[in-house]
């Protein structure tokens, strides 16, 4: 997995390093692309180089969206305007993959590739799992995130209406932190912890699931 940190919530994969970097300008145009058309002052077209600033080897889940994985840039304090774009960003991020839901039938949700792997609903519920769990690893407990999940895990809850809802409690969430909170570095066993690299997974994994879903016939447009 690649992942570029000059355009939060941008990463690139393939089986191998090689097809991964292989895969990032396209990944990288497609993430311009997504920011332009929802409001955000870029060029897709514009040319550009990437670099290798970061080959990590070692380490738990490398290449799945390790959440152990902290690069320099998260270390970096986080300010509010930092973090209301980001969740605007975020949102409009969500909303892209709750749009495209929402006008799935159940037989097309649930419809498992020929190929294999998971059904588009199996994708969905993913994506919302883990949506408060990230913001919990720097800022504490979240409350609520669970339920939603579970009620749309049993189908008392359109998929759709909780990919929005749940982005929605995570910007707020986000939001209410403090200073003390934004800037914090908290060392654990495993990994470091900070708020910046917690929006940076945000981000990330719904990027990724989007991108994911976007390589099915019928998937949302990137």
């Amino acid at each position: 997995m690649v992942h570029v940190l000059e355009l939060l919530g941008c990463i690139a994969n393939g089986p191998t390093t090689e097809d991964a970097l292989d895969a990032t300008p396209e990944a990288i145009r497609a993430f311009l692309r997504f920011m332009k058309r929802n409001g955000e002052a870029v060029d897709p077209e514009e040319p550009f180089t990437t670099s290798v600033a970061e080959h990590v080897m070692e380490g738990d889940w490398l290449g799945n969206g390790s959440p152990y994985l902290v690069f320099g840039p998260d270390l970096v304090p986080i300010t509010g305007d930092e973090i209301e774009a980001l969740f605007r960003r975020f949102e409009r991020l969500r909303e892209e993959i709750a749009g495209w839901a929402e006008k799935q039938g159940d037989e097309q949700l649930e419809r498992v590739p020929a190929a294999g792997g998971r059904s588009a609903r199996a994708i969905l519920l993913h994506v919302l799992g883990p949506t408060g769990a990230y913001l919990a690893t720097a800022v504490g407990g979240t409350t609520g995130f669970s339920r939603i999940h579970t009620l749309a895990e049993r189908g008392e809850m359109p998929v759709a209406a909780a990919l929005r809802q749940t982005a929605s409690m995570a910007a707020e969430r986000a939001l209410a932190t403090t200073p003390e909170q934004r800037s914090a570095i908290i060392q654990r066993p495993k990994d470091v912890r900070t708020l910046r690299k917690a929006i940076r997974r945000t981000l990330e994994h719904d990027w990724e699931h989007l991108a994911e879903l976007s390589r099915r016939p019928g998937g949302p447009k990137l």
